[in-house]
């Protein structure tokens, strides 16, 4: 006989065989009765149905094994997961939302929540939650002893509750029963969170029904307590670390800032020191402040600048910030010269500040340095007018040489000007004593600029400027009248000389000026056109009695010379017109017979006549004026002839 006999099976290797098969695909408790039920249906013997009684026994005890091992094998792989977490800890509530979600899902329960204690408060707040439906029970605080979790706070240990309303344990409260209630709990679990010998919150997984928690449980949500007090423990000293960090870097930010604040402050002195010993101006030392601050910074006259700023920084002593602006006033000897100013520049360090200030003490110095130095030039200068008007004899080469120290050219043409300044007559005492000091400072500044002389004389100032390409005598004493009372915030009347060719050539020449330029003040003034400026030709026939040199062509010239040119140019006869219009008592009946044409011809001639001597020519000075040149232009012709 080939072969070999098969095996035969026993009752209890046959009544394994289903189980194993349950076993391999993790089938559920219910289904392990099935193979009983069968074999019994089936008719089984009750030595096989005691063998399928036993080896259910011994499957449904390997099955709690193996769904033990896999439980703790899916703790383990959690607490793994939350360690790994906090060694990459970079978010706190990233890992505390972790560490509450893996015990909800482990411990299978339906809320589980984590409180933490507020030293400051003295209370503890809800701080994270997984599955809570409630907003009450989200922003519950309970007070220190309170509820389930205070117990497990004073304790140190874990504490549960099958159902928490019945439970006598612990203190219930009114918000807190009635945020649990919104919640719809019933079983609480609650473990501490211990760091060092103190408890730091609580940690709790709780069900909406009534349960019953073990052991290994209580366990497990203790571990991830442990590892949620780690996480808080850590993420603190990150912070303080952080801190720390923050602090220092500030610190060394400070003492960086401070380094280069004192490096600007020695910058510029080094600068403001240079300036003021090459002979730099105030706009040099303003831009050298502004470069160093790293703004704009300009100089500005004291009633340009803000009014309360400059008093308050004038009274202490110290910039002032106006706005987004630092006023800084530039004085000396109790005197306001003005001010710096630093634009856009609204955080300034308190070094900055000085530097500013340091450089508004270097501005009044240099203005006081430039106002000495002005004032010495003025008295020089009119020092010279003086030898010109009262000394004619000097020198003409000392004159030259004087002038040209003071950037003069006395060998040009030049006016000379009579300038009164004309204050109100209920002026306080020593107001016009004021004006007049005002008034001759400014003709200094004028004079100076203008490359001319300025003095004070005869209870006013005279002036003498060079005469500028196209300009006269009269557009001159116009211009320094506007200027001069711009200046001084007065009306000042300016009469003016006819031109002097050579001052410094012909002895007496700048003296008979003076005395030109001083008749025509006094016309103006005495003509009711005080605060104006004019000359002799200004003055129409009047001008003849006031000019130094009687131009009588001039007159003529200036009065009738636009009829004249006419008929010379178109062969009229206007000028005889004219004679016999006023031989006739401005009659043009009376004319046309004196002239022997008919009146239209009369009437169409003295309107031409107003077109060229303007339509004023009629009114009486006006025509009196034109009388006076008629009768001077015939003498000038009888005497050519």
């Amino acid at each position: 006989m080939s072969g070999s006999m098969a095996r035969p099976r026993t009752p209890h290797s046959a009544a394994e065989a289903p189980y194993l098969e349950l076993l391999a695909r993790g089938a559920p408790a219910e289904e392990y009765e099935r193979p009983v039920l069968r074999a019994r249906a089936d008719g089984a013997s009750a030595e096989e149905l005691a063998a399928l009684e036993s080896g259910k026994l011994l499957a449904l005890r390997v099955r709690g094994e193996l769904e033990g091992r896999r439980r703790r094998e899916a703790e383990l792989s959690a607490l793994f997961e939350t360690a790994h977490d906090l060694a990459g800890l970079r978010d706190l509530d990233a890992v505390l939302h972790a560490i509450v979600q893996r015990a909800r899902s482990l411990l299978g329960t339906e809320v589980a929540y984590l409180t933490l204690n507020d030293p400051a408060a003295g209370d503890t707040y809800m701080r994270v939650t997984d599955g809570s439906v409630s907003a009450r029970f989200q922003q519950l605080r309970l007070g220190m002893g309170e509820g389930l979790g205070g117990l497990v706070a004073q304790t140190a240990r874990p504490y549960v509750t099958d159902n928490y309303f019945d439970d006598e344990r612990f203190q219930h409260t009114r918000s807190i029963d009635a945020g649990v209630k919104d919640e719809g709990l019933v079983a609480i679990l609650g473990v501490p969170l211990v760091l060092g010998s103190g408890v730091i919150g609580v940690l709790f997984a709780a069900d909406r029904r009534a349960r019953v928690f073990e052991r290994e449980q209580v366990a497990l949500l203790a571990s991830f307590a442990a590892h949620a007090a780690v996480a808080i423990d850590t993420a603190n000293l990150l912070g303080e670390t952080r801190s720390a960090l923050a602090e220092l870097e500030a610190a060394n930010e400070i003492i960086r800032d401070r380094s280069g604040v004192i490096e600007r402050a020695s910058d510029v002195h080094d600068r403001l020191t240079e300036l003021v010993l090459r002979g730099g101006g105030v706009e040099d030392v303003a831009d050298a402040v502004a470069e160093v601050l790293d703004g704009t910074v300009e100089f500005t006259e004291a009633g340009a600048a803000p009014a309360q700023a400059l008093d308050r920084s004038r009274a202490d002593g110290h910039a002032v910030r106006h706005r987004d602006d630092w006023v800084a006033a530039v004085s000396a000897g109790g005197e306001l010269l003005g001010a710096l100013v630093l634009h856009g520049h609204p955080d300034l360090d308190p070094v900055d500040q000085r530097t500013l200030e340091r450089a508004a003490m270097v501005t009044s110095l240099l203005l006081l340095a430039r106002r000495s130095a002005g004032e010495a030039e003025q008295r020089v200068r009119g020092e010279l007018l003086d030898d010109l008007l009262d000394a004619p004899d000097r020198d003409p080469r000392l004159l030259r040489e004087r002038a040209a120290r003071l950037d003069a050219d006395l060998d040009t043409p030049h006016v000379v000007l009579s300038a009164r300044v004309e204050a109100s007559g209920t002026a306080p005492a020593g107001q016009e004593t004021a004006d007049r000091q005002r008034l001759w400072s400014a003709a200094s500044h004028l004079a100076a600029t203008r490359h001319g002389l300025a003095a004070a004389r005869d209870g006013g100032t005279v002036l003498l400027l060079p005469l500028r390409e196209g300009d006269g005598a009269a557009a001159t004493a116009r211009q320094t009248a506007r200027q001069l009372g711009t200046a001084v915030h007065h009306p000042v009347t300016v009469g003016a000389s006819a031109p002097v060719p050579e001052p410094v050539a012909r002895a007496g020449s700048v003296a008979a000026a003076y005395a030109e330029s001083r008749r025509c003040l006094e016309a103006l003034r005495l003509l009711g056109r005080a605060g104006q400026g004019a000359a002799a030709e200004d003055f129409g026939f009047l001008g003849l009695l006031l000019a130094d040199n009687r131009d009588v062509g001039a007159f003529v010239r200036r009065t009738i010379g636009a009829v004249t040119e006419y008929d010379e140019r178109r062969g009229t006869d206007l000028l005889r017109t004219l004679e016999a219009y006023f031989a006739c008592g401005m009659s043009p009946a009376r004319t046309k017979d004196e002239l022997h044409v008919h009146v239209n011809t009369v009437a169409q001639r003295l309107e031409r006549i107003g077109r060229l001597l303007g339509p004023d020519w009629q009114a009486p000075a006006r025509s009196l004026e034109v009388q006076l040149a008629l009768r001077l232009h015939r003498l000038a012709t009888a005497v050519d002839r």
